[in-house]
């Protein structure tokens, strides 16, 4: 069942966010719904402002007035969000049935990260496959995995320069 889940941008009203969130949570657990509903987030970022008393950091809401729930869509779990206080409906309805979020838009708000695997490390000698670089060789100088970081060091023009890529665009 897992397979079919996908993600579905629940409409909220401006504030009502946590509480959907918490409502939804709730009425998975008493409902015992975990195999219908998998996950409900509300997309936030850390911002850091620079005041007169030094830095501050705070949670922000990336999309204020909206939730993401992870679910397999069926007329039980629609009901179950639809008729939650503060819900004003589904995101992308055509013809009463909500447009789930494709693969891609939900790695690039960042809530679902997408595993890489490495199959290289420090002096391998790697390609690259994206970017104004594409098609040149180097040799790996660092793999930073949490970062999402590889630098590599190329040979242009007879200089040797380090360049820093995303793990996904060498091998």
């Amino acid at each position: 069942m897992a397979e079919a889940a996908k993600w579905y941008v629940v409409h909220t009203y401006s504030g009502y966010e946590n509480t959907v969130k918490a409502t939804i949570e709730k009425t998975i657990e008493t409902r015992q719904l975990q195999d219908l509903i998998h996950v409900v987030s509300i997309p936030m970022e850390t911002v850091t402002e620079i005041t007169d008393n030094g830095p501050k950091t705070y949670d922000r809401k990336v999309f204020p007035g909206y939730v993401l729930v992870k679910m397999v869509y069926s007329d039980d779990t629609w009901h179950v969000i639809r008729n939650v206080r503060g819900v004003t409906g589904f995101v992308g309805t055509s013809s009463n049935d909500p447009t789930p979020l494709t693969e891609e838009e939900v790695y690039a708000m960042g809530v679902e990260k997408k595993e890489i695997i490495v199959n290289y490390a420090v002096g391998d000698t790697v390609r690259i496959l994206d970017g104004p670089l594409s098609s040149f060789t180097g040799t790996v100088e660092s793999v930073d995995v949490d970062n999402n970081a590889v630098n590599v060091v190329v040979s242009m023009f007879g200089r040797e320069t380090s360049v820093e890529f995303e793990l996904d665009q060498v091998e």
